[in-house]
């Protein structure tokens, strides 16, 4: 009671007459947790009249719903492509972005590990499929197993972008939904590394390691490697529901829940 009387005191609150459904598709690193508090938050902020469906399937599945109309927001963990932008254009969808926080992708190792950093070089000969044993960058002897996002997340992209300089990942990488499911993986295999979002990092039996010195904390959030910002998008003219969660989403009693989670505040 005390953490909603607080968001009550300190939101704009916005009500909103009659049932409404609020649909938001896209980023599953913002979609699993952070989006559902705020939802929740947003509601105990005095706006019950708003029904939250929530659809988590990767950045990449948020542009062609906002173009199809199924989607009144779109999450995604990495900027907007140009050639989603005119496809949601052609549908008559001008969409707009709003930055909501920062993120840090996590290199995680099965809490076993004898590792205890990483360079940046080494991370992408890993990634990449160069380095294949353990043994080779002073680990015990293991083949190294590789967990990373499916194709349509925007982490998936963004990692490869940020960590391999645009390389292919090793072939004998395993392409998995999200980050709850790459931490349960490297929890379960000595010989497991993957990436997470910050949110995920301190997940039971993974460990997230230094990389080039710089440890995966928010205030190295402008030093650390893999540090990226993350987004809402919504069509110019919004509906009013849709606007009133994205203004509470900016908010101090939002970026309060950003922070709680687990993500950067902007």
């Amino acid at each position: 009671m005390k953490i909603i009387s607080t968001l009550i005191a300190s939101a704009a609150l916005i009500t909103l007459s009659g049932a409404q459904t609020l649909s938001l598709k896209g980023s599953d690193t913002l979609g699993a947790k952070l989006v559902p508090q705020l939802a929740e938050a947003f509601k105990a902020a005095g706006n019950t009249g708003v029904k939250f469906e929530i659809a988590a399937e990767g950045s990449t599945t948020a542009f062609p719903a906002l173009a199809n109309g199924t989607a009144q927001i779109g999450m995604s963990s990495r900027k907007i492509k140009d050639d989603e932008r005119t496809f949601c254009k052609t549908k008559g969808v001008y969409v707009k972005e709003h930055p909501i926080c920062h993120d840090m992708i996590c290199v995680i190792v099965n809490k076993n590990s004898p590792l205890s950093a990483l360079t940046k070089d080494q991370v992408a000969k890993i990634f990449t499929g160069q380095i294949k044993d353990w043994s080779e960058i002073g680990g015990a002897p293991g083949k190294i197993s590789i967990y990373t996002r499916n194709t349509s997340s925007g982490t998936y992209k963004d990692w490869q972008k940020l960590a391999m300089g645009g390389r292919d990942y090793a072939s004998s990488s395993q392409k998995l939904a999200g980050n709850e499911q790459i931490a349960q993986e490297v929890a379960k295999n000595k010989n497991g590394i993957g990436y997470v979002g910050l949110a995920y990092s301190k997940t039971a039996g993974t460990k997230a390691l230094p990389i080039g010195g710089v440890e995966p904390v928010a205030q190295n959030a402008k030093t650390y490697a893999y540090a990226r910002q993350c987004y809402l998008y919504a069509p110019d003219k919004p509906t009013a529901e849709a606007q009133a969660f994205l203004d509470f989403v900016k908010s101090s009693a939002g970026q309060s829940i950003v922070q709680k989670v687990g993500f950067i505040a902007n």
